[in-house]
């Protein structure tokens, strides 16, 4: 069982409909010494790649990402799911259903910030059903960069995002990968990862 696994079942609420709350250390009160351990196991597990940037969904996804973007010393960008006055220029916009949130968002990347010549490693707090993370990859492809891998804090096993994005032949890295749970005992299962 590795850090994360353990902190999950020590502060985790498994809730009815599939819902794992994890607010209480990672994405809305933050241990910032267990965002930098995230930060060092993913950059361990996606060594080998040359990264150029960072990207990730605001907003939990930001918390994630940084420690990230910071052990590789290279730019975060997250994509944006409002556009606002103050953003201006040329936009890459993909369709993003939330399944926490269960409705469907435009998020945005302004072109700028995303060239040909990057190497991209997406980052995100949770992969359910896929739709974020499919989203990112398709602004990476509109920018004809290159998406190098994809890490995920806490992947729901037992939900297909994960086996749809390694079937599209993406490296995906999750830190914890929930087989099942169960909101009437809290019992929660991790699939069992070398």
């Amino acid at each position: 069982m590795n850090f994360l696994e353990e902190r999950i079942l020590k502060d985790g609420v498994v809730k009815p409909g599939n819902v794992l709350k994890v607010d209480s250390f990672l994405n809305h009160k933050m241990d910032v010494y267990l965002l930098d351990e995230i930060g060092r196991e993913f950059k361990r597990r996606f060594a080998g790649e040359k990264i150029t940037k960072v990207l990730t969904i605001e907003s939990s996804g930001i918390a994630i990402a940084l420690p990230v973007a910071r052990e590789f010393g290279v730019p975060l960008v997250f994509a944006k799911k409002a556009k606002s006055i103050n953003i201006d220029g040329e936009m890459y916009v993909a369709e993003v259903e939330s399944f926490t949130h269960k409705k469907t968002n435009q998020v945005i990347v302004a072109k700028r910030f995303l060239t040909p010549e990057d190497r991209v490693l997406i980052i995100d707090d949770f992969l359910a059903n896929g739709c974020a993370l499919q989203g990112l990859i398709s602004i990476v492809d509109a920018a004809e960069a290159e998406v190098v891998g994809c890490g995920i804090a806490i992947e729901k096993g037992f939900q297909d995002g994960g086996e749809r994005i390694r079937n599209l032949g993406y490296h995906l890295e999750s830190l914890a990968i929930v087989e099942s749970m169960d909101a009437q005992t809290g019992h929660i299962t991790f699939r069992s990862q070398n």
